[in-house]
């Protein structure tokens, strides 16, 4: 459904070391890296990830109540996605990695907020 998602930064260059930690541990692979433009991205199974300074030249702010959600083939990528995120200028938010269960099933999820405050999400679908 997607083609790509893009999020704003206040600092390239913080945001170069903690998207290239995380997206590292899912085997995606930086596709453009041009700070003076603005802009990075990343692509993975068809798909991009990217991170520009606004246009209109205004801060960057996260989407209140917006996430965004990356598959993940394992827990322990999940886990490796969040570690490696915390160490490069990421926060934890919401509880722990681990286990959530829903009416469809159950999920192994962890969530950070990147050095900008946007919401990321790591998933994992648990088959019974």
């Amino acid at each position: 459904m997607f083609s790509h998602i893009c999020v704003g930064s206040n600092d390239l260059a913080k945001s170069k070391t903690f998207y290239d930690a995380v997206f590292a541990t899912l085997g995606a692979a930086p596709v453009l890296a041009d700070p003076a433009a603005g802009r990075l991205a990343y692509a993975n199974k068809g798909t991009s990830f990217m991170i520009f300074t606004p246009i209109n030249g205004a801060p960057a702010t996260s989407a209140n109540g917006g996430t965004i959600g990356f598959t993940c083939d394992s827990v322990e990528v999940v886990n490796a996605w969040h570690k490696a995120g915390c160490e490069a200028g990421g926060t934890a938010c919401e509880n722990p990695p681990g286990v959530r269960e829903f009416p469809f099933g159950k999920l192994y999820l962890a969530y950070l907020r990147d050095p900008d405050g946007n919401k990321l999400c790591a998933l994992h679908s648990i088959s019974e």
